[in-house]
């Protein structure tokens, strides 16, 4: 659906671009993976030493295929998912392939007990969590 007027003006309420249709990623991943293929979309830097560069291209690619898993487990738009992933590059995969298929994601601090993921799986009615089958947290030290 086109949109019908930029404006819609009851003071003291406004509406922009009534009944049109609008999806981030398509602007910050799909135009940007055709413009800037073998761009770096961001770069992630873990422990010292460990860094991955992501191109406009792999993130297109790696956004596409788990929005594709997602509509294959019958997540679909205003569907809710619950994110609890360590700070690893999957993690903005993850919310934007949930903002391709127009799901409401949830990101859940790592650190957080089952419990607490509970509670807020719970409160948020997800339909589904997305979540790595372990992670390593080292000491950091503190001067």
């Amino acid at each position: 659906m086109k949109r019908r007027r930029v404006l819609e003006w009851n003071p003291p309420y406004v509406k922009w671009f009534v009944g049109a249709k609008y999806n981030i990623v398509h602007d910050a991943v799909d135009k940007q993976a055709k413009l800037r293929k073998n761009k770096v979309a961001y770069i992630w830097e873990g422990e010292p030493g460990e860094e991955r560069k992501i191109t406009y291209g792999e993130l297109h690619a790696e956004v596409n295929r788990l929005a594709n898993v997602l509509k294959a487990l019958g997540i679909k738009k205003g569907d809710r998912v619950t994110i609890w992933l360590p700070m690893i590059p999957e993690l903005p995969i993850a919310m934007l392939a949930c903002a391709k298929v127009g799901a409401i994601h949830s990101v859940v601090f790592s650190g957080f007990s089952e419990k607490a993921l509970l509670d807020r799986i719970l409160d948020s009615k997800a339909k589904l969590l997305i979540t790595a089958d372990g992670f390593i947290e080292t000491e950091r030290l503190l001067s």
